[in-house]
């Protein structure tokens, strides 16, 4: 019997491979299989190609909340 490291459901499922990949059928996560006998699993790497698609970074939430900082201080000047 094995299972989810995350929500610690069992999972019934036979595997032959360390290194598959599986979904928790309870929680959804990915797992990897890293023990045949006994069947063990841990979360599954998460793929870098994922982030790199990501076009917003934290970066970028700073220089926009740095522009509108400016020009909330220029609206200031004005009003005195």
């Amino acid at each position: 019997m094995s299972y989810c490291p995350e929500c610690e459901a069992e999972i019934l499922e036979d595997f032959e491979d360390v290194g598959e990949v599986i979904s928790c059928p309870e929680c959804g996560v990915e797992l990897e299989v890293i023990s045949i006998d006994p069947v063990e699993f841990d979360l599954a790497p998460i793929d870098d190609e994922d982030e790199e698609d990501d076009e917003y970074s934290f970066d970028d939430a700073d220089e926009e909340d740095e522009e509108w900082d400016d020009e909330d201080e220029d609206d200031e000047e004005d009003e005195y």
